[in-house]
């Protein structure tokens, strides 16, 4: 009589057929992430920058502050502590810095080749790319915030002897605090989109460039009614608006964009920037 056995399976067979955890993913994206130099060396100096920046615009008041007449006081204490504590120059370079990120944690591992180790460690496209998009937002939404606590506390802290600061409790400052925080991890996904749809280093950070600063800059929003609604779904100008506490006395337009509005473009262009990364990436070769 004949007995039949059953193959033993063993541990290490077990382990290999087993298929990566969404975990596991996320912390093997997290180890690329800060693999990259542009991560390692970029985020604390536009750190730097942006801080340096609101302590130059901040101190530039304080020091100004007795010689403005009153008219332009009044004027400040409805615009001026937010346009300190979130400087236009600091955040533009902090918009783009964000994107460079992102695309190059997509386009670094196409143009040098990990893409095929990784595919082909784990075949699951999709599940990579979305781990990769996760970490990437998780990162960058510690760095935003980080950025923005950090500059609108060190700007309030110079204007508070002169009666010209703002509390973190009065309407519409902690939302604008918040926006400038999640505006980082929105531009790296943009940016991170970019790059799936490119390919390329310089091309990814163009287009991103374009449509997150370039566009903005160059639309006449007031011309015809549709114009003005486009124009308020970019991202930059969904910023502008939510840090504006005062938005509808400082600049009346003909077709004023809403705070509605404002967040659901971050989620907008965030959301179809990482489905794109997903989607082109499980679709195309590597």
């Amino acid at each position: 009589m004949s007995t039949l056995t059953r193959p033993i399976r063993r541990p290490a067979d077990t382990e290999a057929d087993a298929p990566a955890r969404f975990r596991d993913l996320l912390a093997a994206e997290w180890i690329k992430l800060w693999s990259l130099r542009s991560t390692r060396w970029t985020l604390p100096l536009v750190y730097l920058f942006v801080i340096a920046v609101s302590v130059n615009a901040s101190l530039a008041d304080h020091r100004n502050w007795p010689t403005y007449p009153e008219g332009r006081r009044e004027m400040f204490h409805l615009y001026g502590p937010v346009r300190d504590a979130f400087p236009e120059a600091g955040y533009l370079l902090l918009i783009l810095a964000s994107a460079t990120v992102g695309a190059l944690t997509i386009v670094g591992e196409h143009q040098s080749g990990l893409i095929r180790a990784t595919f082909a460690a784990v075949p699951a496209r999709r599940a990579v790319v979305a781990a990769k998009a996760a970490v990437l937002a998780g990162v960058m939404l510690a760095f935003g915030t980080m950025t923005a606590a950090t500059s609108f506390w060190v700007s309030q802290a110079i204007l508070a002897d002169r009666g010209a600061g703002w509390s973190i409790g009065e309407p519409g400052v902690l939302r604008a605090v918040v926006a400038s925080a999640v505006l980082v991890p929105v531009c790296a996904l943009v940016g991170m989109g970019m790059g799936a749809l490119t390919r390329h280093a310089a091309a990814a950070v163009f287009a991103a460039t374009t449509v997150l600063l370039l566009l903005p800059m160059v639309v006449d929003r007031d011309e015809h009614r549709w114009i003005a609604e486009l124009y308020d779904t970019l991202p930059l100008v969904a910023w502008l608006r939510l840090i504006e506490v005062y938005s509808d006395i400082l600049n009346p337009v003909p077709y004023p964009p809403t705070v509605t509005g404002a967040w659901l473009t971050f989620a907008a262009w965030s959301l179809v920037a990482a489905l794109t990364a997903v989607t082109l990436t499980h679709r195309r070769d590597p």
